[in-house]
This record gives structure tokens, C-alpha cells and sequence, in this order.
């Protein structure tokens, strides 16, 4: 297993594949095993580069995930690209993974060619987001298949990561912390913004979201899928990543 080090913790890493290097950013609760069923979609394409945010999955524990979360996942990020010495990296961050990915294109864009945003919620947290999160968490503890899948990405010690995590995400809300670092207007860079709006975890516009964005950024694209839930890289995996190599590639 390989690690670097970001700020005297260890953190978890991995390439796999051939092509165009695409880092993708996993989401909250997970750890980049939630890629490895959909890995055959991508590795004959690209040259895929997996991390585990610090505090998930295989990379070292801490007591409490930063205030700012996404924001520090982005420059956990800026780490391992600075550290691997790749510039001109696509970026596929999933959930909360996608607030990761266009952070760390907002912080860094001379590092970032393109950017995937799937089941990404928008400019802002949804008004129902403490809501949803809360009633989702509590089903995914009574569900054998998210204890399983928790277990999985996380280890024995999921169920605390989980609490962490949860503890974070309301803070954001009410504490009102952006979930973007700097305006959204300022990305320049070509992005592709991916929902399915039958995704009960992202906003009821969803569609109006993505348009409103697109008339701001001169280099965006969305695509909602009309069924499937959260994440839609999941739960339509193979249109996804056909998306993708199209977007990323040509």
C-alpha cells in the first residue's frame, strides 16, 4: 500500500490503469473501495488515481474531520498532485467529493484540466440538507446492506467515522459555512455536472441548479439522469462513465 504524508498524517493512495490520469474523489462515509466494482469502466481509458481522504478508509485516523471539510479534502488533494508530480489531472469527485473536486480546481486550476462533478448538490447547501442527512443516516445504521457497505470503505471502526462525519455536515449548515470555498463564477475550467433526479439527497431543482450554473461558467455542461439514486456514478454506472470518457477524452 502507498501513502503520503499531509500534514504529519498518512494518507492512502493508489494508480491503476492506462491513459489520461482522472483522480476520483470518493464522498462522505466512503473510502475509494466504493470505485472498485466500477473500475473496469474506467482503467482501460484512463490512468485512475484513488485516495483516501484523511480520516477514511486506509488512511490515518484523526480525532475530528476539519470545520471546513471539503475545502481541506481539496488541499489534501493539491497534496498528492504536488506529490506525484502530475499537473493537468482530471478530477471525478462523487457527493461530497464533488464540493472536493471543484475546491481544489477553484485553489489550484494550473493543476486540473477537467472537472466531473456527480450527484453534486449545487452552489450551496439544499435547505432540507440537515434534514435528509439526519433520516438517511439513521436508516443506513438500521440497514444490513449500508452497515455492510460502511464496514466495508471504513473498517471496524465505521461506526465512529460515520458520527464524525454526521457531526461535521450539520455544523456546515448551521453554522452556514459555504461549501465552496470561492465563488463558483470563478472556475474557468471545463466542467461536467452529473445528477439523477430521482436522487432523494440532492435538491428538489436540481435541474434548474445545473442550468443556472451553466449560464455562469463559460466551460459547463450537465447531464441529469432521469432515474437512479445517490450516487448517480452508481447507480448508473455504465451511461457515467460513458459521460465521462466522452467529456474527458474528446
Amino acid at each position: 500500500m502507498t501513502y503520503f504524508t499531509y500534514q504529519s498524517k498518512q494518507i492512502y493512495f493508489e494508480e491503476i490503469g492506462n491513459g489520461a490520469p482522472l483522480l476520483m474523489l470518493h464522498g462522505n462515509t466512503a473510502s475509494a473501495k466504493m470505485f472498485d466494482l466500477l473500475l473496469p469502466l474506467y482503467t482501460e481509458q484512463f490512468r485512475v488515481i484513488l485516495i483516501d481522504f484523511l480520516g477514511n478508509g486506509r488512511s490515518e485516523r484523526i480525532e475530528a474531520f476539519p470545520k471546513d471539510l471539503w475545502y481541506d479534502q481539496s488541499l489534501q488533494v493539491i497534496a498528492l498532485l504536488e506529490h506525484l508530480g502530475y499537473d493537468k489531472v482530471n478530477l471525478l469527485g462523487t457527493s461530497g467529493g464533488a464540493w472536493t473536486a471543484i475546491n481544489a480546481a477553484l485553489e489550484r486550476p494550473d493543476l486540473i484540466d477537467k472537472i466531473v462533478a456527480d450527484s453534486f448538490d449545487g452552489r450551496s447547501l439544499n435547505k432540507h440538507f440537515s434534514e435528509n442527512l439526519i433520516a438517511d443516516r439513521a436508516f443506513a445504521r438500521q440497514d444490513t446492506m449500508s452497515r455492510q457497505f460502511y464496514e466495508w470503505c471504513q473498517g471496524d471502526d465505521w461506526e465512529t467515522i460515520v458520527d464524525l462525519d454526521t457531526e461535521i455536515l450539520i455544523d456546515y449548515q448551521k453554522e452556514n459555512i459555504p461549501p465552496l470555498h470561492q465563488p463558483i463564477e470563478k472556475l474557468q475550467l471545463p466542467v461536467l455536472l452529473i445528477a439523477s433526479k430521482e436522487d432523494a439527497l440532492l435538491r428538489d431543482d436540481i435541474e434548474e441548479e445545473f442550468r443556472e450554473i451553466c449560464a455562469l461558467l463559460p466551460n459547463a455542461e450537465s447531464h441529469v439522469f432521469p432515474t437512479g439514486g445517490h450516487p448517480a456514478i452508481a447507480t448508473n454506472a455504465e451511461e457515467t462513465a460513458a459521460l465521462v470518457r466522452n467529456f474527458v477524452i474528446c
